[in-house]
C-alpha cells in the first residue's frame, strides 16, 4: 500500500504562558498512514492528539522531526490537507452555502463554479434545502454536517478530523458516523477513497470507523500500540453487536486504562 502521510520522530514541547513551565506534549512519534486509509488516533485527554493533527495540518511548525505528504515535507497549511474542528468554526453571519463556498472563494474559484461545488457538497451531507439558513438556525449535528461540506468542497487529499462529533448527542453521533463512512467512500476500493486521520477519545468510535488505530500514552504522547481493525465493510449498527467489535473495544480499553487514570491525576 502507498504511504500517504509519513510521520518521522515527531516531538513537541511548549511553554505555558502563565508560568513559563516547559511541557513535553509529544515524544518521538513515528508512523505511516496509507492512501485511502481511515486512520484513528486514540488516547487520554492531554496526550497530544490534537497537537499531532495540527502538525500534520501545517498549523504547528516549531517541532522536532518531520511529516511528509506524498514524500513532500509539510511546512505550512495547504488545502490539500483539510481540517475539521470539534466546534464547527462556522461564520455566524454567513449562510450555509456561503460558509461551504468560503474555501473555494479563498482559492479564487469563479462564483459559478464554487456555487455548483458548494451545492453538490451540501447535498452529499443531506442539507439540501438549507442553503440560505444561518448557523444559529441549525442543530448541532446539522452545523457539523455544514462544516464537513465546507471541508469536502476544497477536495483535500487528506481529511484531518479533530474529535468532530464530540459535541453531538449520542443519537446524532451514531447517524453522523455512518454518514461519514459513506462520504469517505466505504464501499469503494482503497484507491478511490480519501485518506482520513480521525482523532477521538471514544474507543467504540475509533473501532467502528477505523482501519487501524494508533493508541497513544498520556503526556508526553508516545506511540503505545497500533491496533488493526479487521471488521468487514460497510459497517452498520450490526457491526457494534459483533463479538469481534466488543473484544476490540475491550482490548483498547486495556491499553488505555492506566494512561487514562494517570491523565486524571495530572
Amino acid at each position: 500500500m502507498k504511504v500517504k502521510i509519513k510521520i518521522e520522530q515527531v516531538s513537541k514541547t511548549y511553554k505555558k504562558p502563565s508560568s513559563n513551565e516547559v511541557v513535553e506534549a509529544l515524544r518521538n512519534i513515528t508512523e505511516d498512514v496509507y492512501e485511502g486509509e481511515f486512520y484513528g488516533i486514540l488516547g487520554p485527554s492531554g496526550c497530544g492528539k490534537s497537537t499531532l493533527l495540527k502538525i500534520i495540518a501545517g498549523l504547528v511548525t516549531d517541532y522536532k522531526g518531520a511529516v511528509y505528504l506524498d514524500d513532500k515535507k509539510i511546512v505550512d497549511p495547504n488545502p490539500e490537507r483539510g481540517l475539521l474542528f470539534q466546534d464547527y468554526a462556522l461564520f455566524p453571519w454567513k449562510t450555509i452555502i456561503e460558509n461551504v463556498e468560503f474555501g473555494l472563494k479563498a482559492q479564487k474559484i469563479s462564483k459559478e463554479e464554487r456555487i455548483k461545488v458548494a451545492k453538490q457538497c451540501i447535498e452529499m451531507v443531506d442539507l439540501a434545502g438549507f442553503e440560505k439558513k444561518y448557523p444559529h438556525e441549525l442543530s448541532g449535528g446539522m452545523k457539523q454536517r455544514c462544516a464537513l461540506a465546507r471541508l469536502l468542497a476544497i477536495n483535500p487529499k487528506v481529511m484531518l478530523m479533530d474529535e468532530p462529533l464530540a459535541a453531538c448527542d449520542a443519537q446524532t453521533r451514531i447517524i453522523l458516523q455512518e454518514q461519514i463512512l459513506k462520504i469517505w467512500g466505504e464501499e469503494k476500493p482503497n484507491d478511490k477513497r480519501r485518506t482520513v486521520i480521525w482523532v477521538t477519545h471514544s474507543i467504540d468510535e475509533a473501532v467502528f470507523l477505523s482501519d487501524r488505530v494508533l493508541v497513544m500514552t498520556g503526556r508526553p504522547g508516545r506511540k503505545k500500540n497500533i491496533v488493526k481493525i479487521p471488521l468487514e465493510r460497510p459497517r452498520s449498527d450490526k457491526t457494534k453487536k459483533d463479538q469481534v467489535f466488543v473484544n476490540l473495544c475491550a482490548d483498547l480499553w486495556e491499553y488505555m486504562k492506566d494512561e487514562a487514570v494517570k491523565a486524571l491525576s495530572e
